[in-house]
């Protein structure tokens, strides 16, 4: 397992005790294991970065983005390089994961079953 900052981890552990809306509404979606048993973490550290949610197994990302993440070459630099260590990156703007969860739900699903 590869080091992971002690900044790294301080800054996943804040960022868990206030998560957005969206944050909250996705981590009902994906805890437990409810979609096909695979088990999410939040704000999981792959240094630098932080994952707002890993699916470790199926190395499955899922980002909810509000409007600071539009057309962000940031973002576009994360999801190279943390495609090139094997991450799939699904971005979901915060809107849709608030208005339309079932589907959000579908997608993640989709993505988890053609990981397996």
């Amino acid at each position: 397992m590869a080091y992971t900052p002690a900044a790294t981890k301080n800054q996943a552990r804040a960022l868990r005790a206030e998560p957005t809306d969206a944050e909250r509404k996705l981590w009902s979606l994906l805890r437990g294991q409810q979609i096909a048993g695979f088990r999410f973490r939040r704000q999981h550290p792959v240094p630098p970065y932080i994952l707002d949610f890993a699916c470790l197994e199926a190395k499955v990302a899922v980002e909810a983005d509000g409007g600071q993440h539009n057309g962000s070459a940031h973002d576009h630099h994360r999801d190279r390089e943390l495609a090139s260590l094997g991450w799939r990156i699904l971005r979901f703007w915060n809107t849709d994961i608030l208005a339309n969860p079932d589907g959000v739900a579908e997608t993640v699903w989709n993505a988890l079953m053609n990981e397996a």
